[in-house]
């Protein structure tokens, strides 16, 4: 394997290190959160602009109900749920306390009812029914064994689950990047069924009149929030999964650890204005543009460009230097034939102190042909005067 730090393409270099120069040769700083535990993720681009203890397994709470809700919209999807399914509701869910729906085990309340009493009222018997009818033993723990599973399919590495809401339990933890991953999904995956986290209030037949309003702090600041969930235990402290939209960007962010809901709110509020504020989208190279030669073995040319697969743009601090740098990596020599358009490498781009790093597929620029025999003849002996004089220079550094 070869890398290349675009040693062929010093234009290129310069064009990507110039992207960002503005008033001098400051670098963005690190966004300082009272949280102690943060994840910030532009939607569109999937640049992390702010990863703070991101990996840490931790007390999620309520924001672990998020995981409930993905896998209802699964069953929704394929169809072993319809928002009007009514379920049973056992003793086992109507036990729980904390912020409830105050359901009884004469209710059947629908899918939708179900979903609206998680979601805006943080309902833990909610959450408890839905994990029973979805459980491969019936039962919440068969669910929660079931989450954990699904939770790994999804790359969400940091999470165990023992319940199905977040109640305080031993070892029930997840990381805010697997958060920041389960809310992207629930964005991308389930539009329709996303605009239930924007609803603000919801009054299930006015059994919790005090307990009917969502406790998302963002969703009435006029910043973009539609989502997502919030959370609190005394372990966990105040957190949030939030997502707010602006024009064409969608921010996504995750914060735990925060002293008093007054704190959530205000962190919520800075962390949203600074992602919108202090980024901007800048094109870093175009697609087809050469950035590195390979060489080809056995090839009718000896060398063969390399460009990226697509265009490439990247969140970049909006006023301060973006220190990006790139290299190609690909493994050589490439073995002719060799058509325009393979892929044939990668180019992984990374940006200043916050460790962003930008992966994208390198192709041929043009075809090379196998050689014929003289080709071959050259190749053979040039690989016998290697084994009797050693490599050449040349040789060495391929």
């Amino acid at each position: 394997m070869t890398v290349s730090p675009f040693r062929a393409a010093a234009g290129v270099v310069a064009a990507l290190l110039l992207l960002g120069a503005g008033p001098g040769p400051a670098t963005a700083q690190a966004f300082e959160t009272e949280a102690s535990a943060a994840y910030v993720v532009d939607h569109g681009t999937g640049q992390v602009l702010l990863a703070r203890n991101a990996d840490e397994p931790l007390p999620p709470a309520s924001m672990s109900k998020l995981m409930t809700l993905l896998m209802t919209f699964e069953a929704l999807q394929d169809g072993r749920l319809t928002l009007d399914t009514r379920l049973p509701v056992s003793q086992h869910a109507m036990d729980y306390g904390g912020s409830t729906m105050f359901l009884n085990t004469t209710d059947r309340p629908t899918v939708e009812d179900l979903i609206r009493g998680v979601i805006i009222v943080s309902g833990n018997d909610a959450s408890a029914v839905l994990a029973e009818a979805l459980s491969p033993d019936g039962t919440e723990d068969g669910f929660a064994d079931l989450m954990t599973q699904r939770a790994r399919q999804l790359g969400m590495m940091q999470s165990v689950f023992l319940n199905s809401n977040g109640w305080p339990a031993d070892g029930h933890v997840m990381s805010m990047r697997d958060l920041g991953i389960l809310a992207e999904r629930i964005i991308t995956e389930y539009p329709q069924y996303y605009t239930y986290f924007a609803e603000t209030e919801f009054d299930y037949e006015n059994r919790a009149p005090l307990n009917r309003f969502n406790r998302n702090p963002i969703l009435g600041m006029g910043i973009g929030a539609d989502g997502l969930k919030t959370g609190h235990t005394q372990e966990a402290g105040y957190g949030l999964v939030g997502s707010a939209q602006q024009g064409d960007r969608r921010v996504t962010f995750v914060i735990s650890g925060l002293p008093s809901s007054e704190a959530r709110a205000r962190e919520s509020e800075r962390i949203v204005n600074w992602a919108f504020r202090q980024f901007v989208m800048r094109d870093v190279i175009d697609e087809g543009t050469e950035i590195a030669r390979a060489p080809v073995f056995l090839g009718a040319a000896d060398s063969v460009g390399l460009a990226p697969s697509q265009s490439v743009e990247m969140l970049v601090p909006a006023l301060l230097d973006p220190e990006i740098t790139a290299e190609v990596t690909y493994t050589t020599p490439l073995q002719a034939p060799v058509q325009a358009g393979d892929v044939v490498g990668e180019l992984v781009i990374h940006q200043g102190v916050r460790d962003i790093e930008t992966r994208v597929p390198v192709v041929a620029t043009e075809s090379v042909a196998a050689g014929g025999l003289m080709t071959r003849l050259r190749t053979a002996a040039r690989s016998v005067m290697t084994q009797v004089l050693g490599p050449t220079p040349d040789a060495a550094g391929s």
